[in-house]
């Protein structure tokens, strides 16, 4: 695990590093950008095993595999309608990589998780291209996109209810 800096933030986490990190980072800095502006205590990444549920997908924050924005605020209902398009959004450029604690039961909604081994295809393959937009002007994080698109929607709206029936 590193301290890895979000860029245009002012943020850190701890994650691992690699494919997971180009992909965490990438949702944190959307989430910051286009949900609600973060402070520094609303972030958290790795945890030590021992107090968090086993086996429970907030596990994966002892593997550096997932991140908490807004720790503490992961009640169902914690994000207004245009804030949940916003993530699901999100969720939908990460191509399936990423679940969100928010389709989870019991809810977590401050709880955003790889949902593949981290050495699965699909995982390099979202992490090259974040990794190719971040450096791209014009591309990734911080560019306006509309959420409300219909094919952003639906493509959304698709990934949900994949992510809902596992």
């Amino acid at each position: 695990m590193w301290t890895r800096p979000v860029s245009g933030t002012g943020l850190e986490v701890d994650v691992r590093i690699g494919d997971v990190e180009a992909i965490l980072l990438h949702v944190v800095r959307r989430y910051h950008y286009e949900v609600e502006q973060l402070p520094g205590v609303d972030l958290a990444g790795w945890q030590p095993i021992g107090g968090l549920k086993k086996g429970a997908p907030e596990s994966n924050l002892a593997s550096g595999t997932a991140v908490r924005i807004r720790p503490g605020a992961g009640a169902s209902g914690s994000l207004f309608p245009l804030q949940v398009l916003t993530v699901r959004d999100i969720l939908a450029d990460c191509e399936g990589v990423v679940r969100w604690g928010g389709d989870d039961d019991p809810v977590d909604e401050s709880l955003f998780y790889i949902g593949l081994g981290p050495d699965d295809d699909r995982v390099r393959k979202v992490a090259d291209r974040f990794r190719v937009q971040e450096v791209t002007p014009g591309l990734g994080a911080g560019v306006t996109v509309d959420v409300l698109a219909p094919s952003r929607r639906e493509r959304a709206k698709r990934l949900h209810r994949e992510q809902r029936s596992h």
